[in-house]
């Protein structure tokens, strides 16, 4: 394998960016400069062409001339040579400057025409960068810096633009364009700016160089400390971007710190290179002692380190500059100068504001616009030159090891020197402006193994790149002295970007497990706009030419390339590997292009046969000694599964097939098994049938390649033929490949037996294949099921006929593994159908060969009668039995439900799914179909009493019934077939808890949902067994409602009203409404084990809160037993639902009461906004009992209580009630329910809340009559005249009300009276007639206090009949009410006249 260039991106716009840096410059003046360019080299170029004879170059040059011809006239011209490029190492953002304009081309993925992502290069930011008037650009980097996240595997986290400029300043650049820092180093231009990173040590002798970053001026060189840069141009950035968040202006940065040397004895310096510090050995040193100080000249102990710098230019040609560590400390006296200046600046701005000082700012802001002053540099003289009077140097690049560097000059000639000795140790002649790079190549893993040096570290190689851009030529060279590897035609105008480093900010401890993706050398062509990069491989660094391991890689890398190659016909690709195959000499090698070659998708299976089998004819003709045997063990084995394949793949496009009649013995009564089980089936393969997504690759007919079929058998030394099981999908595509055909009827079934039993296969593998693909392709066999179980039952017959197959020594009374295997996979798979079918087919097989033994053996029929047949029979029945079951799960959900992916059943995870596996299986299949708990209910009782209800009538209903009824009424037919089927296992009780407790588990996933909660309680109250129904709400309680509760509860005391959503989501974890939907669920979950544990206990109706303190002593109503059907009584798992429940211990019922209290009062208090804190209604007693174990007996509160306390439940309660009433809608309304049942709605506007209010009255000692007289007044108030006559019935008080209410009758008649905007005549009369008492008494009502004053005046005449019936003679009012009897009917009388 040779070098190669290849594209690893592209680049936009780049005829945009040449017109933007050269929209000043006149299209003549440039058509004028690249004439005279083309035109400069004259001399014939025929000799160095005619010795490339590299194909891939001629093709590149051809299709770069094709694209430079596609490509705009503008864009072709040499335009790049005249700016200021830097690339990345990164290869994600490329700067090209001009004079004081700048480009910055990020890099961006999109997607070409053919679909494929490929990274291009688009302008993100252009502008002029100058700042300083008359001032360009001369030298630009791009340095990538480091991450310091601990997830980074080595990108780059951002990139910074370092900018020289001729006046002097170097200026630091964002991505996008943001200064974020500007430093004035030196006065004179800015030559060469060039970066140092952080290189991990190959070797434990390597000096650890630091980063830095050098700026080289005509007469000095600057250093800056990489680890200081770093840490400064990060701060800068996010000073910048908070600026920018903020909207304030930038604080200027406080100058680097850095360190200058004059370089003197040189006359001009054009480029240098910062090799980083060395340290000398000792004789070295003392060479160099001797030659300096002369004789007697003194040696330090210890070489000092020292920092050398190699500059180019003239006088001498190349210089030589060493400066001894810790001798020059950075330069910070400018520092101090800034903040001086700033200071004084400061105080003469302060002083001038006082003392009006401020004519002279004109002046002030001149002298702010004077250049810093520029520190000295430290003088550093030459240590020693290569001098060459005529001789210029150009540019000088550094190698990556820091060792070798190549150095351009006005001769045409590339000088390669040593640094370590300061020689020239090789030179080219003939590359005038050339432009130099190098390269670095690690040694392939695949190399080091067949290296002696196996465990050394591996090896690199270096190269030199040269670009001739005269002769448009781009060479490489293996160094030192190696030859040239590798030549390539380029254009002309190219540009050759090297960067030399990587990422900023790196160290030996941030590097580790970092994967570096940088790009060493890029040739940029401006007339294609594609930046390629070199590709060399290791072993062209060999020295030896007849490298034996060299000359084998490349030949295995050359097959790997036309393997790749897709536009090889077969029989080029077979000639090829052949001789490949043939050349290499290495056994290990030729091993791995044989399975290179094995291993391929595009080599078709002649090809693979014929080349095996020539590599395995040319290992037998050799000497026994010199063939390894692996590689001839590997050649044989590979020819015989080779040759399996092409049996099998024959007998598959056979045309004849077999007649299956000599096993129609064993095949009677299947017939009518199928038509017994057809219905279910026919149901099965209609739900399962439904379209879903696919991908062509992952489709079973999909023809199974050599390859593929090569990777999963392998061949042992004795012949026998193993078959890998890897993963499911390629063991069932092998099954596939095997045994479809004769499933389908399209393949001789012996024939294909009997070859898989030639090829050393074992019966149980090829047992194991064929019932994966019958499982897999259920659809298909359902299609067909009659051809498809016959054909089973032949391979099945044929297989258990084979050597191996079932033990002669099987005892018929025992379990045979060969059928125990069939069954078992059959009890694992999830395809009921497909499964139950190889279980009817296995057990007709089974029984025919268990008579077949016992005919032989002359025992009698009932003796044939084995424990084989008899696990068939349960395993047929518990198939049946998942089969239905799997029907139901298989049922859609209706649009818009939750519930998530249907669930797949198997009788293996049924049993250990335990007892109750099957209800629970059952149970999420409710909740997806979101089922009401009434319509299950209904469905469980028409299964109990279907055998004595009149079908006439359920056929009529179902006539009348419409479409979507219909599918109701299958789904509950299958709901009922189920129950059928598993009647212990689905009693209602179970189903109904099990239904319950997935209800709440999904309600504890998404607590948003309270409908799932509700939906739980009322699962819960379907339960007819006191036990169950007392386990599981004690079991709901503790696990999921009493953390919830408690929180609310606190954080309600807390805010000491209704909190809003913000606070419950902090607190609760749902929103206020969910809160309140959860609360009213907590009282009827409450109120049932109240009403359980009264029933349990004593038989004690829900509505008597009697206070009695006793354990449930569960004694009168029994226990009961829970059993599973026979055939599944084999359930291993953990206990269902309803063992747990039972399991349970009994509650406190003056506990559980107690929490009742509480939940009634937060959620009266949520559902109205009541302002409360419902902990202090209680006393101390009361607090400790709650959120404790209901099992357990808590001192609870007793006697009477603290009368304030029973004020503020007052307050409460009658809040309560203002709050129902004002709730209500209007005046038309139901009447209240006379008691207190169920909580059947928990919206405010329910009509149980009132009595409710009078149950907690009794029991929190309240006096009801105040509650009932409250209500009556509320409800005249609210206008709700009708309600409230029912109400008063029922107050005890009737004086005291009669007082309320004439306060309230006199407000009425005020308003009628005084306020309405629409007073009659007739009103004004009356008023001027009423006696001055009581026109007093109406002046003072305040009609305000009226949230409906507009009442008829029949109703206000009622409201004063009942006021003189409640009120007695001798009451201080009556009077009153009397008067106000007569104004009402005089006002009424009026307006009906």
């Amino acid at each position: 394998m040779s070098c190669s260039l290849f594209e690893f991106c592209r680049l936009q716009e780049l005829k945009t960016v040449r017109d933007f840096l050269f929209q000043n410059q006149s299209k003549e003046s440039v058509e004028e400069k690249n004439i005279t360019a083309e035109n400069e080299l004259s001399w014939d170029t025929s000799d160095w062409e005619s010795g490339w004879d590299n194909d891939e170059n001629k093709e590149e040059d051809s299709a770069s001339s094709t694209k430079a011809e596609e490509e705009p006239s503008g864009q072709s011209q040499p335009w790049l040579q005249d700016c200021v490029v830097s690339l990345s190492p990164c290869a994600d953002l490329l700067v090209v400057a001009r004079e004081q304009k700048a480009a910055f081309l990020s890099a961006k993925w999109r997607t070409d025409d053919s679909g494929r992502e490929e990274m291009t290069l688009a302008v993100t930011w252009s502008g002029h960068l100058s700042t300083e008037e008359g001032e360009r650009v001369s030298s630009v980097i791009a340095i990538p810096l480091a991450s310091q996240k601990r997830s980074s595997t080595g990108r780059p986290d951002w990139t910074c633009i370092v900018v020289g400029f001729t006046s002097g300043y170097v200026r630091f650049y964002t991505e996008s364009g943001v200064l974020l820092l500007a430093q004035l180093l030196h006065v004179d231009p800015v030559l060469r700016l060039k970066c140092r990173t952080y290189e991990i040590p190959r070797h434990p002798g390597v000096t650890e160089q630091h980063e830095e970053l050098s700026i080289l001026y005509p007469a000095a060189l600057v250093t800056i400390d990489g680890f200081s840069l770093f840490q400064s141009l990060r701060a800068c950035r996010n000073q910048v971007a908070r600026a920018a968040a903020a909207g304030s202006d930038v604080v200027p940065p406080p100058p680097l710190a850095y360190k200058k040397w004059g370089l003197q004895e040189m006359d001009t310096i054009v480029d240098h290179s910062s090799v980083g510090v060395m340290t000398l050995c000792v004789f070295d040193q003392m060479k160099n002692a001797s030659i300096l100080g002369g004789f007697h000249a003194s040696v330090k102990g210890s070489p000092p380190a020292m920092s050398q710098f190699v500059t180019v230019g003239t006088g001498p040609y190349a210089g030589f500059y060493y400066a001894v560590e810790g001798n020059s400390q950075p330069l910070l006296s400018h520092v101090a100068l800034a903040v001086a200046s700033k200071l004084t600046s400061a105080l003469f701005n302060a002083a001038s504001g006082w003392l009006g000082w401020n004519k002279n700012k004109n002046e002030e802001e001149a002298a702010q616009k004077q250049k810093p002053k520029v520190e000295p540099a430290t003088p550093l003289g030459i240590r020693f030159g290569l001098p060459d009077s005529r001789r210029h140097g150009e540019s000088i690049c550094l190698s990556p090891c820091n060792t070798l560097a190549g150095v351009t000059d006005d001769f045409g000639r590339v000088t390669l020197l040593d640094l370590a000795r300061g020689a020239a140790i090789r030179m080219w002649k003939g590359y005038r402006d050339a432009q130099l790079g190098w390269l670095q190549v690690q040694e392939e893993r695949g190399d080091r193994e067949f290296s002696p040096s196996a465990s050394l570290p591996r090896r690199h190689a270096l190269f030199l790149i040269i670009y001739a851009p005269r002769r448009g030529i781009l060479e490489v060279w293996a160094m030192q002295r190696g030859p040239r590897v590798g030549a390539f035609t380029v254009g002309k105008h190219c540009r050759l970007l090297y960067a030399g480093y990587h990422l900023m900010g790196v160290n030996s401890v941030t590097s580790q497990g970092w994967q570096l993706h940088t790009q060493q050398v890029c040739l940029l062509d401006p007339t294609t706009g594609a930046p390629r990069t070199i590709n060399i491989p290791f072993h062209l660094a060999l020295s030896d030419k007849k490298n034996e391991r060299a000359r084998d890689m490349h030949l295995l890398k050359r097959l790997s390339a036309v393997l790749k190659s897709r536009d090889m016909d077969p029989v080029s690709l077979e000639r090829e590997a052949k001789s490949v195959l043939l050349e290499i000499k290495h056994p290990a090698i030729k091993k791995q292009a044989l399975e290179s070659l094995l291993s391929n998708r595009n080599a078709p299976v002649s090809c693979l046969t014929n080349v095996t089998s020539a590599l395995h004819d040319a290992l037998k003709q050799q000497d026994a000694d010199e063939v390894e045997a692996s590689l001839l063990q590997l050649c044989s084995s590979q020819l015989k599964l080779l040759q399996l394949y092409s049996d099998i793949q024959q007998l598959q496009s056979a045309a004849d097939t077999e007649a299956c009649s000599g096993n129609q013995d064993s095949l009677e009564g299947i017939e009518e098994e199928l038509s017994r089980v057809g219905p279910a089936l026919q149901r099965y393969a209609q739900l399962s049938s439904k379209p879903s997504v696919s991908f062509a690759q992952d489709s079973p007919d999909t023809p199974l390649s050599a390859q593929a079929f090569l990777t999963q058998l392998e061949c042992a030394e004795d012949g026998e033929v193993k078959v890998n099981r890897r993963s499911d999908a390629e063991w069932n595509q092998l099954g596939n490949f095997m045994f479809w055909g004769c499933l389908c009827g399209k393949s001789p079934t012996h024939k294909v037996c009997d070859t898989l039993q030639l090829a050393g296969i074992s019966p149980q593998q090829l047992l194991s294949l064929l019932m994966s693909v019958w499982l897999q392709r259920e659809k298909e066999v359902l299609q067909k099921p009659v051809e498809t179980v016959r054909n089973l039952h032949t391979l099945l017959i044929a297989l258990s006929n084979m050597d191996g197959a079932v033990e002669e020594s099987w005892d018929t009374q025992s379990v045979s593994p060969w059928w125990q295997q069939v069954r078992f996979t059959c009890i694992q798979s999830h395809n009921a159908a497909a499964a139950l079918l190889a279980a009817l087919v296995a057990h007709r097989a089974a029984k025919a060969s268990i008579t077949s033994r016992a005919d032989s053996k002359l025992q009698s029929e009932w003796e044939a009668v084995s424990l084989e047949l008899e696990q068939w029979v349960v395993c047929v029945r518990q198939l049946e039995d998942v089969l239905v079951l799997q029907t139901l799960l298989l049922v859609p959900s209706p649009q818009g439900t939750a519930g998530g992916a249907v669930v797949q059943c198997s009788i293996k995870t049924l049993q250990e799914g335990g007892t109750g596996g099957i209800a629970d299986s059952v149970s999420k299949w409710v909740f997806r179909q979101n089922m009401a708990p009434e319509r299950l209910k209904k469905i469980l009782l028409r299964k109990e009493t279907q055998d004595t209800g009149d079908q006439k009538e359920q056929k009529e209903d179902r006539e009348e019934a419409e479409k979507c009824q219909e599918e109701a009424d299958r789904t509950a037919e299958l709901l009922l077939a189920v129950c059928q089927r598993f009647p212990d296992s689905l009693s209602p009780d179970l189903l109904f808890a099990h239904c319950c407790w997935e209800y709440v588990v999904q309600w504890n996933k998404d607590p948003e949902e309270g409908q799932y909660l509700f939906i739980a309680v009322e699962h819960l109250k379907l339960i007819t067994s006191p036990h169950i129904q007392l386990g599981i709400s004690t079991m709901m309680w503790s696990t999921f409602i009493v953390k919830r509760f408690s929180a609310a509860a606190f954080l309600m005391e807390k805010v000491g009203k209704a909190p809003k959503d913000r606070l419950c989501r902090r607190d609760v974890g749902i929103g206020d409404k969910a809160m309140t939907s959860f609360l009213g669920c907590c009282v009827q979950l409450l109120q049932i084990l109240m009403e359980v544990t009264g029933l349990l206990v004593k038989n004690q109706s829900s509505l008597s809160f009697i206070p009695f303190y006793a354990d449930s002593a569960m004694e009168e109503i029994p226990t009961p037993e829970l059993s599973v059907e026979e055939v599944w009584s084999g359930a291993e798992g953990p206990a269902s639902i309803a063992e747990l429940a039972l399991e349970q211990k009994g509650v406190h019922y003056p506990l559980v009461q107690h929490h009742w209290l509480l939940a009634t009062l937060l959620h009266a208090a949520m559902s109205f906004s009541v302002k409360v804190k419902p902990l202090s209604l209680f006393d101390s007693k009361g607090k400790n009992a709650f959120f404790r174990d209901l099992t357990t007996i808590q001192l609870m509160p007793s006697g009477d209580m603290d009368p304030g306390l029973v004020s503020l439940r007052q307050e409460f309660l009658l809040r309560v009630l203002t709050g129902w009433v004002q709730a209500t809608d209007d005046a038309s309304c139901s009447s209240p329910a006379p008691a207190f049942t169920s909580l059947p709605s928990d919206g405010p506007k329910a009509d149980w809340w009132p009595s409710l209010c009078m149950d907690l009255g009794s029991l929190l000692q309240v006096n009801p009559d105040i509650l009932r007289r409250h209500l009556v007044c509320e409800l005249y108030n609210q206008g709700l005249d009708l309600r409230a006559e029912e109400a008063i019935l029922q107050v005890e008080d009737k004086e005291v009300l009669g007082s309320h209410l004439l306060v309230l009758t006199g407000q009425r008649l005020s308003y009628s009276l005084l306020h309405n905007q629409n007073q009659t005549q007739a009103a004004m009369e009356l008023l001027a007639r009423l006696p001055p008492t009581l026109c007093t008494w109406l002046k003072a009502m305040d009609p305000s206090e009226l949230r409906c004053p507009l009442v008829s005046l029949s109703k206000t005449s009622r409201l004063v009949s009942h006021l003189i019936e409640m009120l007695p003679e001798n009451h201080a009012q009556y009077s009153l009410a009397l008067h106000l009897l007569e104004a009402v009917e005089v006002l009424s009388l009026s307006n009906e006249d």
